[in-house]
């Protein structure tokens, strides 16, 4: 987006992890039940799930962005380039759409000034470079860029992030319950119990428990069921494994218990992946 003077733009809450970086200027980020965010130079911001304003000015009155930018437009321009910006989206498949983005922030944003900004900075510079030069199999070097954009913004947040933050990566950057998101994630198919975890966290099963639901908004055990049937799913789509042998590798001794809880979660039985 190129933009110079007053402009406003409305866009709706969709499905996918949104992401938005300033090449040049400034603009503002509205979402709902927040605070605007000014959006700088060198600045880029992840946006979740939830409908959001970009603007010149917070107070103005937006379009709807998706009419303004019509089918197939790459590109939206308001008078000059004192602004530019780049977007794009990350989707996902269907039926991990809501795991994913249940668990990450609606809104999140990584300053230029942030310590961990500088591959954020680099990757910045070299997307600005690519679309200026416009050569052959620029679309594909763009999007490989945008993927690696996304992972970094999210590094950089998570590793700043306060210990005392509700939600999944807040979780993640706590000592005690990121020890336990850690070893849920690097061994699936352990037989873990919420004692178990506990003690990997180096806290009491009662204030564990406690905590873990409080920050990641559902029972640790809850989590891992969650964990293991998404992951389990995903294997089943994108592998010839058997059933069986899926059902081992996240932790399910009994193939009858794993088809029972992947249908009581999907509705479907795991062969019909």
């Amino acid at each position: 987006m190129e933009a110079a003077g007053e402009w406003a733009l409305a866009f709706p809450a969709i499905d996918r992890l949104k992401f938005v970086a300033m090449l040049r200027g400034s603009q503002w980020m509205v979402l709902p039940g927040r605070e605007p965010q000014l959006l700088r130079e060198g600045d880029i911001c992840l946006i979740g799930r939830t409908a959001y304003v970009v603007a010149s000015d917070p107070a103005l009155t937006p379009l709807n962005g998706q009419d303004f930018y019509g089918a197939n437009c790459d590109v939206a321009r308001f008078g000059g380039d004192d602004t530019i910006g780049i977007g794009g989206s990350v989707t996902f498949a269907a039926s991990n759409a809501d795991f994913l983005l249940d668990r990450l922030p609606e809104f999140l944003i990584v300053p230029r000034a942030s310590p961990a900004s500088a591959a954020i900075a680099a990757l910045l510079a070299l997307v600005s470079k690519e679309l200026e030069r416009d050569m052959m199999g620029s679309e594909v070097v763009t999007t490989r860029l945008a993927d690696v954009l996304v992972v970094e913004a999210i590094r950089a947040y998570a590793a700043h992030a306060s210990p005392l933050e509700t939600g999944w990566l807040g979780a993640v950057a706590d000592l005690r319950l990121g020890r336990a998101l850690r070893a849920i994630h690097d061994d699936l198919a352990q037989p873990w119990t919420v004692a178990g975890l506990a003690s990997v966290a180096g806290m009491s099963r009662a204030a564990f428990c406690a905590e873990f639901t409080r920050r990641i908004g559902q029972p640790p055990l809850a989590y891992l069921r969650a964990w293991r049937l998404t992951t389990a799913r995903t294997a089943l789509l994108r592998s010839d494994a058997t059933v069986a042998l899926v059902a081992s590798r996240v932790g399910y001794t009994s193939q009858s218990a794993f088809t029972h809880a992947f249908r009581r979660a999907f509705g479907c039985a795991p062969k019909s992946h």
